[in-house]
């Protein structure tokens, strides 16, 4: 039914394990291939291409859906539908940023700063002329094809460099002073498939498998037995997506309590929950959460 494409390059593992978590491994006949194929009757066809290319063929139509990154589709400009973003990149769930940076030493603070005639080198020569024209900036943008940040100073003078932490630029002693755009991963479709109530349906249901394993990466299932004399104390320090699951165990003996929390939080949570008379407490890995 669907003809999808995947994000080849930095995206590519951390895409593959996410659909992997979602029951829908990718299969092909090498870790290089371009063709793919995912046993699902909802997609027909799988190919990995880079990603600055997806939001160009999603929006034309060769593909029905794509994953590919907010820069990409900022930087081509594509008329595409998203289903939404996906809070994962290369390293973490934080976003990328298409930066602006300059030497360390240099004046300039702005954008705006930036002189008539300023060389600028870059991999998004269309969203850094559009930021430049709005700030009235009249430079010379030169299309970069890799190692950006070492062009400066002896090349060009400011670099427009997409980053997840920021470390490289700062290694290579340039400092940003300016965000151009935030980019998270997104699932887009082409519109007209979109249109077709079928097909819409089905990117739904996919985006919702990939979601729940987005959503259940940093949490947990905690399950114990309380006492009906410290269980209002329990349920007081419990946090949970909406409320936790109460159930009165067999013969009165007390009760079942189990809820979701973050992950981050059960170091300091377990021992709480065993000082309030929590006893048989048991964390368990969630697949997925599904709302």
């Amino acid at each position: 039914m669907l003809n999808l494409v995947l994000p080849k390059g930095s995206l590519e593992k951390a895409t593959m394990e996410l659909f992997e978590a979602a029951d829908l491994p990718v299969e092909r006949s090498s870790s290089v291939a371009y063709k793919a194929s995912i046993n699902d009757p909802r997609i027909a066809s799988v190919r990995i291409l880079r990603p600055q290319e997806i939001p160009t063929y999603v929006a034309e139509g060769l593909f029905d859906l794509g994953i590919t990154g907010r820069d990409w589709i900022e930087e081509t400009s594509s008329q595409v539908e998203s289903l939404g973003e996906l809070k994962y990149s290369k390293a973490t769930a934080k976003p990328v940023r298409i930066v602006m940076a300059v030497p360390e030493d240099s004046p300039w603070q702005t954008i705006a700063d930036l002189p008539a005639g300023v060389k600028v080198s870059t991999e998004y020569p269309e969203i850094t002329k559009r930021h430049l024209e709005a700030a009235g900036v009249d430079a010379d943008v030169r299309l970069s094809y890799g190692a950006t940040e070492a062009k400066v100073p002896d090349i060009v003078d400011v670099v427009v460099d997409i980053t997840e932490t920021g470390r490289a630029l700062k290694a290579a002693g340039l400092r940003i002073i300016e965000t151009l755009v935030t980019s998270y991963t997104e699932l887009i479709a082409n519109p007209a498939s979109f249109a077709d109530p079928e097909k819409a349906h089905a990117m739904r249901q996919i985006h919702t498998l990939l979601q729940g394993v987005l959503d259940a990466r940093d949490k947990v299932l905690v399950k114990m037995n309380v006492s009906a004399d410290a269980l209002d104390e329990v349920i007081e320090i419990v946090p949970s997506l909406k409320s936790p699951t109460v159930n009165e165990l067999f013969r009165g003996a007390g009760y079942a309590v189990e809820t979701v929390v973050p992950k981050d939080e059960i170091n300091v949570l377990i021992p709480q929950l065993r000082d309030k008379g929590a006893t048989d407490i048991v964390e368990l890995p969630i697949s997925k959460i599904i709302p």
